[in-house]
């Protein structure tokens, strides 16, 4: 599926860590949704760009931009992510189907074994995806990826949002 801007995007619902469920429909930020859909735990290259975003998040939060991130990995390993990358102020889900994650457009790999950081992939798993999504729901931005790496960095998407609140500037791509 191929999300378009200024439309709305697929539901999302999934479980967090420390209870509780998250649900796109439900989540009313000022600005924005930021849905950051990380590989998972077997992941290094994850847990240095979650780690960046950990440190950043209350600039997100000044801005208006409600941030959730989450992967198809279980509430296991979800736990190890959040206790071993130390992610104590993000909100992470976990268990989101991987025909979810294709609705989402996102690509999906098959596990290659053990990964430089010794620990095993998942059988499928989704690689990272990066979406802000519109208090109507409507997707705003987008950035896909087929690989783990060479992903928007957030000093630089905080400096996109000023300039989107600034500038009150329309979403683009819906062409």
């Amino acid at each position: 599926m191929r999300l378009m801007p200024r439309k709305p995007v697929p539901s999302l619902d999934f479980d967090l860590l420390g209870g509780g469920r998250w649900n796109l429909k439900d989540d009313t930020p000022e600005r924005f949704n930021m849905l950051v859909f990380y590989r998972g735990f077997h992941c290094p290259q994850c847990r240095r760009y979650t780690t960046e975003l950990n440190g950043m998040i209350g600039e997100f939060d000044k801005r208006g931009v409600s941030t959730v991130i989450t992967s198809n990995d279980t509430a296991e390993r979800a736990q190890m992510t959040k206790d071993t990358w130390g992610l104590p102020n993000l909100k992470i889900g976990y268990g989101v189907p991987v025909e979810k994650s294709r609705e989402w457009g996102l690509y999906v790999s098959t596990s290659r074994g053990k990964t430089s950081a010794g620990v095993d992939e998942p059988a499928l798993f989704a690689e990272p995806g990066l979406f802000l999504v519109k208090p109507d729901k409507t997707l705003y931005w987008a950035s896909i990826s087929t690989m783990p790496f060479a992903r928007p960095h957030f000093p630089e998407i905080l400096q996109a949002i000023d300039f989107v609140i600034g500038k009150d500037y329309p979403a683009r791509g819906e062409a």
